[in-house]
C-alpha cells in the first residue's frame, strides 16, 4: 500500500499558454509570376489592372492622350470613301469606327505587349468590319528575317493554320532582339504592386480591428458588493448599451455609476502605422514605369500642378512612339479599302496634334516666322532703294 502511495505518478503535459489564431486570407494577392510570353503572364497583367486601379487609370489615359487620326488619300473620291469607312466600320459586332479599333489595339499593346486583330471581308472581298482578339489566341512564328506566319491557338492549346493569314493585323511593343512578341509596359510592376497590396491589406485589417472604436468597461466591486458583482455588471452593460443607442439618434446621456468602474478604448495604446511614405514610394515606381505625370492620376506630389515644357516634351515623345506602332496597321487597313474599291494609291495616316498647347506653340511659331519674313522683306526693299 505504501509502495503505491510513494510511486511517482506519470507526468501530464501542461496546456500551452500561447495559442495562434488564424487570420483571414488576403484579398489582394496576385498570381505567381510566369515566363515572358506565357498565357499565365497575361493573366497576371489582367489581375494587376484589376487589383491596382491606378495602373488601369494610367493605361486608359495613355490611350486617350494618344489622340485621333484621319486616313488620307490624294483623290477626293477616295478620301470620301476612307472617311465613310473610318466612321461606319463595325468593330467586334457591337462597336463602330476605326478610332475604336485603334484604341482597343493600343490598350492590348500596353497591357500584353502584343495586339492582334483581323480585317473582315464579305463574299465579294470588300472590307466589312474589324475584329480584335486576345493575343493568347494567336501564335506568331518567324519564317525568315523578313516574314512571319500566324497560327490559331485553340482552347486545348493546339495550333491550327489560319485560312487567310493576309487579313491578320498584328503589332508588338518593343520586342527584344531575336523575338517577334513584344513586352508589356507592366513588366516589372507585379513585385512592386504585390508589396503595395500587402500594405493595403494590413490597413484594412487594422481598421477592422481598431478602426471602429470599441470600449472595455471594467467593474471592480468592493468586498461588500462582491456577491452582487454579476447583477451589477449586467445593469452597467444595459445602461451602457442604452447610452450608445441614444447617441446614435442624437441624444446625449451621461453614464453614472457607483463603485470602481474603468472605461477604456480597446487598442487605444497602439497607433496605426503611417503608410504614407512607403505607399508613395511604391506609387512613384509605378507612375515612373507608366510615364504619366502624377497630377494626371490625382497625386499632388509637387508644389505646382502645371506640367513643365520638358515634361510635356517627354510625354509627347512617348505618345508619338505609340502612334508609330499603330500607323502601319491603320495605313494597311486604309490601303486595303482603297484597293478593294479599285484605287491604286496607298492610304496615309494624319494624326491630330496631341494637345492645345501644341496648337498654341505652332501658332506662335508661324507668327514669329511671318514677322521675321516681313522684316527681311523690308530690309531687302530698303537695300534695293539705297542701291537705286
Amino acid at each position: 500500500m505504501g509502495f503505491h502511495l510513494l510511486r511517482r505518478r506519470p507526468r501530464t503535459e501542461a496546456a500551452p499558454l500561447l495559442l495562434t489564431a488564424a487570420r483571414a486570407a488576403p484579398v489582394g494577392h496576385l498570381p505567381a509570376p510566369a515566363p515572358a510570353g506565357d498565357i499565365n503572364e497575361w493573366q497576371l497583367y489582367d489581375a494587376l489592372r484589376f487589383h491596382v486601379p491606378v495602373i488601369d487609370a494610367a493605361l486608359h489615359k495613355i490611350v486617350r492622350l494618344t489622340g485621333g487620326f484621319r486616313l488620307t488619300a490624294g483623290d477626293p473620291a477616295a478620301q470620301a470613301l476612307l472617311d465613310r469607312f473610318a466612321e461606319e466600320v463595325p468593330v467586334n459586332g457591337a462597336g463602330q469606327s476605326l478610332q475604336l479599333f485603334a484604341d482597343q489595339m493600343l490598350d492590348s499593346l500596353l497591357t500584353y505587349g502584343n495586339a492582334a486583330g483581323e480585317l473582315l471581308t464579305d463574299e465579294n472581298g470588300q472590307p466589312c468590319g474589324l475584329l480584335t482578339a486576345h493575343p493568347k489566341s494567336l501564335c506568331v512564328q518567324a519564317d525568315s528575317p523578313c516574314t512571319c506566319s500566324f497560327l490559331l491557338r485553340g482552347e486545348d492549346g493546339r495550333l491550327h493554320p489560319i485560312a487567310e493569314p493576309g487579313r491578320i493585323l498584328f503589332a508588338a511593343l518593343d520586342p527584344p532582339a531575336g523575338s517577334i512578341c513584344g513586352v508589356s509596359v507592366l513588366r516589372g510592376l507585379p513585385a512592386v504592386s504585390q508589396i503595395l497590396l500587402r500594405i493595403y491589406d494590413c490597413i484594412a485589417q487594422n481598421y477592422e480591428r481598431a478602426g471602429n472604436i470599441r470600449y472595455a468597461v471594467t467593474y471592480k466591486p468592493d468586498a461588500q458588493n462582491a456577491g452582487f458583482a454579476k447583477s451589477h455588471a449586467e445593469e452597467i452593460a444595459k445602461a451602457w448599451k442604452a447610452g450608445m443607442l441614444a447617441a446614435k439618434y442624437g441624444e446625449v446621456q451621461d453614464f453614472v455609476t457607483v463603485g470602481d468602474v474603468d472605461i477604456k478604448v480597446i487598442g487605444a495604446e497602439n497607433r496605426l502605422f503611417d503608410t504614407n511614405v512607403p505607399v508613395r514610394q511604391l506609387l512613384e515606381q509605378i507612375v515612373s514605369k507608366l510615364s504619366i505625370p502624377p497630377f494626371l492620376l490625382g497625386f499632388s506630389w509637387a508644389t505646382t500642378e502645371r506640367m513643365s515644357s520638358q515634361q510635356a516634351d517627354i510625354l509627347t515623345s512617348e505618345l508619338e512612339y505609340f502612334r508609330r506602332l499603330l500607323t502601319p496597321l491603320l495605313r494597311r487597313i486604309g490601303t486595303a479599302v482603297l484597293h478593294a474599291a479599285g484605287y491604286a494609291e496607298r492610304a496615309g495616316v494624319q494624326w491630330d496634334n496631341i494637345n492645345l498647347q501644341d496648337e498654341k506653340e505652332l501658332a506662335e511659331a508661324r507668327l514669329r516666322n511671318a514677322q521675321a519674313r516681313e522684316i527681311e522683306l523690308r530690309n531687302e526693299q530698303a537695300e534695293q532703294s539705297a542701291a537705286d
